[in-house]
């Protein structure tokens, strides 16, 4: 068995673990950082997701706001060093409801945030207040916060395409998206450039030695084994985490959910190029004609496809200069199962998402009969209870992980990185540190607030 050593091994080469190992290695000059992935960096869930980033965290206390405000800081921060390689742009998020009841339910939301440090609320209600819509490019100069606009009028003006039964939109401002893939890679050159060795292989177990790390086991494709001698290792294996921390006697408290995304040639110009991410707040029925209504019920398998679907549907513009992509997102099936891959399909996904979508923006109706072909793929959610991550120590001495990141990784990853290098080498924490250590379950109090988190916004 051939043996390498190293000052830290990172389990995964997905988005949190480059992040950790760019944290480490480029920022604060740690030597012999070695990268663990069985496949290509990047490749198992950071390529499949929207690549979207937020501030907009609702929620009883701040520490995620935080968090994403430093990762937000860090992420503007790469793109000026890297002449905005990643693409970084803030059109915002866009949340839109036709149910009267809900506008005092997001205006107390963007209170909530506000007072958490995600930015003031501007209300719209056609007073003559300003509203001042997001550029289609670039992140320099903006407000953040968020507009909540109440009249009918103005929302006809900046947005004509959502349904005419809308009535209120609240727009987070310190949001939008950039390439994960860029960013990725460009943390991972950096890191290289700074030792980080990137090693194919799968881990295979842990050894320890009077409760503390010693050596990370691994096997190549071919089935050869080898061994890394190190006193840390982190666990960012992000839809296997679970599975690894078993590997050290730990039992994370997550669970996995499979998300799916479809993207299709939207060559109508329903979407405009320039929207912000859109998302319907209403549960929904989809639009089915008599007929196909009369169709679906006949059959057990499709009766399902009649009822009433959950709130969230979501979709935003995708690519650049010529490309008409449209990207729709729905989760509708989120019971907890065991990642496995290939992924289990759906075959009736396009249709769902699409005709779920086109209760927002109406226009979209004129693909039911004539869509083009859709592309799908996706990934795992792998979440907590309260859906916040786990950073911190794994309960064996030199064991760390970045895990439980849901779909918040992209965005949360520069400040994920940063957060468990300080762990690792001892650093002073910042003052969210505790709201993401596994620790935090054994705090009696911790426990009984856990009813008070709600989903956080989370898509």
């Amino acid at each position: 068995m051939s043996k390498l050593e190293a000052e830290v091994v990172i389990c995964g080469a997905g988005i949190a673990g480059i992040a950790v190992a760019y944290e480490l290695a480029v920022k604060r000059g740690v030597k012999n950082v070695v990268l663990l992935e069985q496949d290509a960096p990047l490749s198992l869930t950071s390529d499949k997701s929207t690549e979207c980033y937020r501030n907009w965290w609702p929620g009883p206390d701040g520490a995620m706001i935080a968090l994403m405000n430093r990762s937000i800081e860090r992420l503007e921060h790469i793109a000026r060093e890297s002449n905005n390689r990643i693409g970084l742009g803030r059109r915002g998020y866009l949340y839109a409801t036709a149910e009267a009841g809900k506008v005092l339910e997001l205006a107390r939301a963007a209170e909530n945030a506000a007072r958490m440090g995600a930015g003031p609320l501007r209300v719209h209600e056609g007073k003559g207040e300003s509203y001042a819509p997001a550029p289609a490019h670039g992140f320099e100069g903006q407000p953040d916060g968020a507009d909540l606009i109440t009249d009918k009028a103005l929302i006809r003006r900046h947005f004509p395409y959502l349904a005419e039964d809308t009535v209120a939109v609240l727009h987070a401002r310190r949001a939008g998206w950039f390439s994960a893939q860029q960013l990725g890679m460009w943390m991972l050159e950096q890191s290289r450039a700074h030792g980080v060795r990137l090693v194919q292989g799968r881990v295979t177990g842990v050894q320890t030695t009077a409760g503390r790390v010693n050596a990370v086991e691994a096997e190549r494709a071919d089935g050869s084994a080898f061994s890394v001698r190190t006193p840390c290792f982190v666990n960012a294996a992000g839809p296997m985490q679970k599975a690894v921390g078993r590997m050290l006697g730990v039992e994370l408290p997550v669970f996995a959910e499979l998300h799916l995304k479809m993207s299709f040639a939207e060559h109508l110009g329903v979407v405009p190029r320039e929207a912000p991410m859109l998302i319907w707040m209403d549960e929904v029925r989809l639009p089915w004609s008599p007929e196909e209504q009369e169709m679906l019920a006949e059959e057990p398998s499709t009766r399902w496809l009649l009822g009433t679907f959950p709130s969230g549907v979501h979709c935003r513009p995708d690519g650049h200069g010529e490309s008409n992509t449209l990207i729709v997102l729905y989760n509708y099936h989120l019971e907890p199962l065991e990642p496995r891959f290939p992924l289990p399909s759906d075959p009736h996904y396009a249709d769902v998402a699409l005709r779920g979508m086109s209760v927002m923006v109406p226009g979209l109706r004129r693909y039911f009969d004539r869509a083009p072909k859709p592309y799908i793929d996706g990934g795992y959610y792998v979440k907590t209870r309260e859906n916040r991550p786990l950073i911190g120590p794994l309960g064996v001495k030199g064991a760390y992980v970045v895990g439980a990141l849901s779909g918040f990784g992209v965005m949360a990853a520069c400040a994920a990185g940063e957060l468990l290098a300080a762990h690792i080498l001892g650093d002073p924490l910042p003052e969210y540190a505790p709201a993401f250590a596994l620790e935090r379950y054994e705090d009696p109090e911790y426990r009984r607030r856990l009813e008070q988190f709600g989903d956080g916004a989370q898509l």
